[in-house]
């Protein structure tokens, strides 16, 4: 059910809801989110092969905003798919938009947004976005129906 809430996402992750990030109020805690965004974009970055890119040129993306719209409270037992997407490139910058959809409620519990830039993690510095990693994303982006 979650991967066709999920149809416009090339990257999807498939996680269990776990009962120690819920919080008093009984749902899944808010920060938790954040790291379901996390594992989605860690996933999406292994399909382009950053890691070897990087250990290459010393450039990568660095995350520089992040935000997230609850829609349903998600509570322990679950299993959610979250997926990833790169929606926007720009010179030095893409956003990546994520969605996480419960299997037991059956609908999106929440999407949200990262703005990434890409880094000279060597120089310490915002660089234009080379045009491997960019033809890279427009790749797996172009897998997605």
């Amino acid at each position: 059910m979650g991967e066709m809430l999920l149809e416009d996402f090339p990257v999807i992750v498939e996680l269990p809801v776990v009962w120690g990030d819920m919080d008093a109020l009984q749902h899944i805690n808010n920060v938790v989110y954040f790291r379901y965004f996390e594992n989605a974009r860690v996933a999406y970055f292994e399909r382009i092969r950053i890691w070897e890119f990087m250990e290459k040129t010393g450039i990568g993306p660095i995350l520089a905003s992040i935000q997230c719209r609850f829609r349903a409270p998600l509570t322990y037992p679950d299993v959610i798919s979250v997926g990833a997407r790169v929606s926007d490139i720009g010179q030095d910058r893409f956003t990546m938009k994520y969605s996480v959809a419960s299997r037991r409620l059956a609908t999106i519990a929440a999407e949200g947004e990262g703005v990434l830039v890409t880094y000279d993690y060597r120089n310490k510095l915002k660089v234009s976005m080379p045009a491997e990693l960019k033809r890279s994303i427009l790749d797996i982006e172009a897998e997605s129906p």
